[in-house]
């Protein structure tokens, strides 16, 4: 994680994403993983629909911030003998510098069409 970007927070807390799944990986395996850094408040699995085995990656939210934090310092979480990559799943936007009236360039408004370009005239023959 960058110094200039911060984890967002979601309705309900902060959302993690677990990478590296095993595909029969289950998500009581998963919640029993990852409830040792704090409860779980919601967990996404998903499952490929073809043939039923989980795609490789998961969601996972926990409501403090600390909470997230810790799981994503982890460098050596395992599962089915698989090294799990664990990152934060949104991210907020760097913060801009505010630009002064200085730094702003002023911008001509755009030609407006006259009333003569806009009302068109049937000449009589």
């Amino acid at each position: 994680m960058s110094q200039q970007t911060r984890p967002a927070k979601s309705v309900e807390g902060y959302i993690i994403i677990v990478t590296g799944l095993h595909p029969e990986t289950s998500e009581e395996q998963l919640e029993d993983l990852f409830a040792d850094f704090g409860p779980v408040k919601n967990l996404h699995l998903n499952l490929d629909r073809r043939t039923g085995y989980v795609k490789g990656y998961a969601l996972i939210e926990y409501a403090e911030l600390e909470q997230a934090e810790e799981v994503v310092r982890q460098k050596s979480l395992m599962l089915l003998d698989r090294k799990l990559e664990v990152d934060f799943a949104f991210l907020e936007p760097p913060v801009r510098p505010r630009r002064t009236s200085l730094d702003s360039r002023s911008r001509s408004p755009s030609p407006r069409p006259s009333r003569q370009d806009r009302d068109i005239t049937m000449e009589e023959s």
